[in-house]
């Protein structure tokens, strides 16, 4: 059983806590969101170019920024999540990522 450094034992909201925070590999998403700059062609043009998604499957995310207000445009690490928001950002479009939803 889990415990603090002064030796005593952890209580099962504590346990809960640690363990959610100690899951490095979960996965984490980019998020683009819809911004009133940039041209939709654009948008599905840079989903191409650098994730090397198919013309239909970058206008599908396109269209669902475009439509939803955001779109999941990536899935990995936090490290290739964060990669990927600053390429966003260096192409100028809106991005953050988080924590997948489990």
């Amino acid at each position: 059983m889990a415990g603090r450094e002064d030796g005593t034992q952890l209580d099962a909201e504590e346990r809960g806590a640690t363990a959610t925070l100690a899951r490095p590999d979960d996965p984490w998403v980019t998020i683009v969101w819809n911004d009133p700059v940039n041209l939709m062609s654009y948008v599905a043009y840079v989903f191409e170019s650098y994730f090397g998604y198919t013309q239909a499957k970058a206008e599908q995310l396109m269209l669902e920024v475009h439509h939803e207000g955001r779109s999941a445009v990536s899935t990995g690490s936090r490290e290739q999540m964060e990669r990927d928001v600053q390429a966003m950002h260096e192409r100028g479009l809106w991005a953050t990522f988080e924590r997948s939803p489990r």
